[in-house]
């Protein structure tokens, strides 16, 4: 039985393994094939360069035009950041509303946030443009800061409102005794004990809108606007010869911010997901 009960833990353990080298081996073929010349990547098939000649970072790292790689990375932090902090508090205090309030149409409301959770992004994108048009907004960032402020990501106060039902309610009448208002609730209780909850919505969407290239492609036309996805797209449209160590290795810069966020944050991402009722 012991015989078994050990195979069976072997072939798991090799399955995993298998499919663990093979979601990795797209990166490591990335960072290895941004020392590699054209001839390397397509005359080869050897994973290790010839040689680490770092060409394909300093002359990436030029862009394209007048245009460094550094104003897309900069552009996508302007991008990034203020749409992950304005969700984030938008979506608690939105969950905040729904677990701890009663008031006319909350189970309307809620029951509509559910049924948008539910509809791609593709169904929105032409009556959002629309509206963006008139509102002058297309070419900016305000087309997406302003609905991260608006609590528009229904994913995210609908886990957000998960993790507070699990705080009990007592926690709240003890501190109305003592005197705090539904905001200081939120602000020195709830939120203190929502910290993997709140982790785990910065990594969510920040990877996101970092790696989002079809609705910045749809809303920004200017290039000096251009972030990390739009620059990478941009290289490939050139006419002339296409450097892919280049490419690959501005890749490798555009993917490290997301690498290092989750894996900085990595013990408060599982356990959000964990204590949040989430499951893939």
């Amino acid at each position: 039985m012991k015989r078994i009960h050990h195979m069976n833990l072997l072939l798991k353990y090799v399955f995993l393994i298998l499919v663990g080298i093979l979601l990795i081996f797209p990166l490591v073929y990335m960072v290895f094939g941004s020392f590699k010349t054209n001839q390397e990547i397509f005359g080869s098939i050897k994973i290790l360069p010839k040689s680490f000649d770092f060409t394909g970072y300093r002359e990436g790292w030029k862009g394209s035009g007048k245009i460094s790689f550094g104003v897309y990375l900069w552009n996508s932090f302007k991008l990034v950041v203020p749409t992950v902090i304005l969700t984030v508090i938008s979506s608690i205090l939105t969950a905040y509303g729904f677990v701890r309030f009663t008031f006319p149409g909350k189970k309307l409301f809620f029951t509509i946030m559910m049924l948008l959770m539910m509809l791609p992004a593709s169904v929105l994108l032409v009556p959002r443009y629309l509206i963006f048009v008139k509102l002058n907004w297309v070419d900016s960032y305000n087309v997406f800061w302003i609905p991260a402020a608006l609590a528009t990501s229904s994913f995210f106060v609908y886990m957000f409102i998960q993790f507070f039902r699990g705080i009990p309610s007592e926690l709240d009448e003890a501190a109305r005794i003592d005197g705090c208002s539904s905001f200081r609730i939120l602000l020195l209780i709830l939120l203190p004990l929502s910290k993997p909850a709140v982790i785990s919505a910065i990594i969510f969407q920040f990877i996101w809108t970092w790696n989002d290239f079809f609705q910045q492609y749809i809303y920004i036309s200017s290039v000096y606007n251009y972030t990390v996805s739009l620059g990478l797209r941009m290289a490939i449209d050139t006419t002339t010869t296409i450097e892919w160590r280049n490419i690959l290795s501005m890749s490798v810069v555009a993917v490290l911010p997301c690498v290092l966020i989750f894996f900085f944050l990595q013990k408060y991402f599982v356990e959000g997901i964990a204590t949040s009722g989430l499951k893939g």
